[in-house]
């Protein structure tokens, strides 16, 4: 699992052993307060979003919404709105820590019972999804507390120097 964050490996490593674990409820106040790579984080250091008064979306929520689009879409439907396949995400951030996203993703989600039939898989070895599960998380953060509508941004800050490395080295794509 070369490239994975710190967190995404510890995560991963509670998810696959089977542990519980508590975190906090819900994401927090998303205000943006420290920007590394083109990535912006709240107070308590958990990836969110930093939409410019002009509307311009910063680069990492760009990201998210990009992977988002090309992973996620199949299931969870256009903009994390849900689908008859799995739930609606701007509904279910708004009670999810960005702890609990990474074990839902990195676990997967198990639900049957007589009233539903909900499977996710886990993710915790697609490279696609936890080279970026931060974009995803924030672009998610981002259309659940409102401050991001539906589509693709109109515009979004440039791809800060050294992103393209760093992805590279994550995917484990020689440069």
């Amino acid at each position: 699992m070369k490239g994975y964050s710190r967190i995404a490996l510890a995560t991963i490593a509670l998810a696959v052993a089977g542990a519980t674990a508590t975190f906090a409820a819900g994401p927090g106040d998303p205000k943006p307060v420290k920007e590394t790579g083109g990535m912006w984080f709240d107070k308590d250091g958990a990836p969110t979003y930093n939409i410019a008064k002009d509307g311009t979306v910063d680069w990492g929520t760009f990201v998210g919404y990009l992977r988002y689009n090309s992973i996620c879409l199949d299931c969870h439907g256009p903009d994390g709105s849900g689908s008859s396949y799995a739930p609606d995400l701007t509904q279910a951030l708004q009670q999810l820590s960005y702890s609990q996203f990474i074990a839902d993703v990195a676990g997967g989600i198990k639900s049957v019972n007589t009233a539903q039939d909900l499977v996710m898989p886990s993710f915790a070895t697609n490279k696609n999804v936890m080279c970026f599960i931060s974009e995803i998380y924030s672009y998610l953060r981002a259309r659940s507390t409102g401050a991001l509508g539906r589509g693709r941004p109109a515009k979004n800050a440039p791809d800060p120097k050294g992103f393209d490395e760093a992805s590279y080295k994550c995917l484990g794509i020689p440069m």
